[in-house]
This record gives C-alpha cells, structure tokens and sequence, in this order.
C-alpha cells in the first residue's frame, strides 16, 4: 500500500508541475500566432489522446514522467534552409515565422509559469498555513562554538544577528542561506547585543560555529493577501537563491554531488508529503516547481536557458546560429543531461542499496 501511495504521489507531483510548464509554453505559442501540434504528459504510445479545434493532439502517455509541447517548425531552428524552403501556407503557424521576441517568450514562458504556480502556493499557504512556509527559529544564538570562526569573532550567546552583508535576517532560515552566499568572501554582520549593535567580520568556513537558540521561536501567524503575496514571492525568491548556491557548490566542488537524487529521491519526498498532509504535499509541489524552473534556465542547449542563451547572442550579433557548431552544441547538451540522470540514479540506488 505505501509503494502504492508513494508512486501516486510521484506521478500527482510530476504531472502537476510538468503540465504548468508545458502549459506555458502552449499558452506562449497560442498568443504568439504558432501552431502546436501535440501537448503530451509523459512519453511514449499515447493511453488516452483527442484533437482540439486547432489541430493540438492531447494525450497522457504511458511513461508519465514529464512531458513535452511539440511546437510547428521549432525543430528548423538550426536549420533555417529548412524554413526558407517552405511555401508561404506552410509558413503559417511556423515557429521560425514568429519575430525573435515573441520566440523568446514562448520559450521563457515555461519556466515563468513554474515561478507562478510556486509563487501562488506559497502565497495560499501563508495564508492558511504559515507555520509550514514560516521559519518560526529566530536568529538568537544559543550556543557558540569553542575556537570556531563565530567564537574568533567575538560572537556571544544571545545576541541576535540582524544583518548579514546588508541582508535583513528575520530567522534561523535567511542566517542559513546568507551563510551560504558569503562561502566565498568575509561577511559583515550586524548583531544586536542587549540595547547595542555590534558589527563583526565572519570569515569563509564549513561551519561559523553558531547554534540557535531553541527556545527562542516564534510561532508565524496567518497573513492578509497582500502580506502573503509578499511573503510568498520572498519565498520563491528563498528557494530559488538556495538552489543556485547548492548548485554552485556542487560545480566547484565545496558540495558533494552524491547530494543529487532522481526519480526515486522525488518520489520519497512525495510519498512522505502526502502522508503528512494536503498543505505539506502543495509545499512540496512548490519546492519541486522552482526546482524545475532553477534547472531548465541553466544554459544548456536542450534547455529552455540554452534556447534563450541562443536567442539573446543572435540578438546581439545579428546573426543566426546554425550548422556543424550548433549541432554538436546540441549534442553535447543531450550527452549532459544523460550524464546527469545517470548520476542521480546511481546516487539514488547507492543510497536504496547502502553503497555509500
């Protein structure tokens, strides 16, 4: 039963992001005057597809683990001899006929849909649900550790840290993530010590050696719509800036890349989420959201980021990127991608099997 549970999970999580994503860029080419010839969730031999009044083919497939808009012509991007080829009713509803600024929207209109379906959810649960959203830790330190970068500074239990390098720290989460962001140069902080401010330079360290002082929560309230628009965006802004420090790490080598997981990794999360409820499950669906966007925007030619990438250098060269380079670029981008979901999923079997 849990398998079970845990699978349904995965497949609610995959198709309700992938479908938004997709959405966009369908939403996109419809305005753009582009035809879309298929909107699919999953790949493979289709279990259940009709025809729109447009020509759109909908299906759900039997591999239900994404998705894909197949857009008329976008596949003569690098190939524009193609394009130049076709009669003038063939031309109609042809991605290439669309001006370089509405192409760009329809590519980033995928990854901007993401945004918003997180944005919204976390908005609605600041609203109804903010202790899941809310770090209720407030930045006090407990503890500090002897001989650590924290204690060399002259950080004292019970202060409360207020700023780190000009950033407003309003609980034990934003400390985390500033931490992170100054893992490459000294950060300046501001720390409030009884009625004073006390400015200190923390240096580059695994660790400063701070321990919060569990005592000292807050429990967050229920906000208006406006506040937790607010507060949702901040949210998804949060997320995203965690998720490119973590991937900068793992480039350079400070993270390990053992951290990554696939499928397997998602579908625990889910299975646990929906366990733990309607409210924890859309958190998840959010987080797994700007995950997506994050990863998409990278620039890597089979990516939404790769074809912006192309467009803006086009735009400003004027000129078009074709032929052999473009090819191999493409290539390359697949051959990374596949490398990525191998390393994931034997991050995910060595952790199921206990090889690591």
């Amino acid at each position: 039963m849990q398998t079970i549970l845990t699978i349904i999970a995965l497949l609610v999580v995959l198709g309700v992001v992938v479908f938004v994503h997709e959405l966009g860029h369908f939403l996109a080419a419809r305005w753009a005057g582009v035809r879309v010839d298929t909107f699919s969730i999953g790949f493979g031999p289709a279990l259940i597809k009709w025809t729109d009044k447009r020509g759109t083919v909908w299906k759900v497939a039997c591999l239900p683990l994404g998705g894909y808009v197949s857009i008329y012509g976008q596949e003569d991007m690098f190939n524009r001899k193609k394009y130049t080829e076709l009669d003038a009713d063939k031309k109609k509803g042809h991605y290439l006929s669309a001006p370089a600024w509405k192409q760009f929207i329809i590519i980033a209109a995928g990854v901007t849909m993401n945004f918003i379906l997180a944005w919204v959810i976390y908005t609605s649960l600041f609203m109804f649900q903010p202790r899941l959203v809310g770090n209720s830790q407030l930045p006090v330190v407990g503890q500090v550790i002897q001989e650590s970068v924290a204690f060399n500074a002259g950080v004292k239990p019970g202060d409360t840290i207020v700023k780190i390098d000009d950033e407003n720290i309003n609980n034990w989460g934003d400390l985390i993530l500033a931490k992170e962001l100054a893992s490459s140069h000294d950060a300046n902080v501001i720390i409030a010590r009884g009625d004073n401010l006390v400015t200190v330079t923390l240096q580059p360290a695994e660790r400063w050696g701070m321990v919060a002082d569990g005592s000292k929560k807050a429990d967050p309230a229920r906000q208006n719509l406006f506040r937790a628009m607010y507060s949702g965006a901040r949210k998804t802004y949060y997320e995203s800036k965690t998720l490119l420090v973590v991937l900068k790490q793992i480039v350079t080598g400070e993270r390990s890349s053992k951290q990554l997981g696939s499928f397997i990794t998602i579908a625990q999360y889910s299975g646990a989420a929906m366990l733990a409820g309607f409210f924890t499950f859309l958190s998840l669906i959010a987080l797994l959201s700007v995950n997506l966007a994050i990863i998409n925007l990278l620039p890597v030619p089979v990516l939404d980021g790769g074809y912006l990438l192309i467009l803006i250098i086009e735009g400003i060269t004027r000129r078009k990127l074709q032929g052999r380079g473009m090819e191999i670029a493409i290539m390359v981008g697949w051959l990374l991608i596949l490398g990525l979901f191998i390393l994931t999923m034997w991050n995910d079997l060595a952790r199921v099997f206990g090889w690591y």
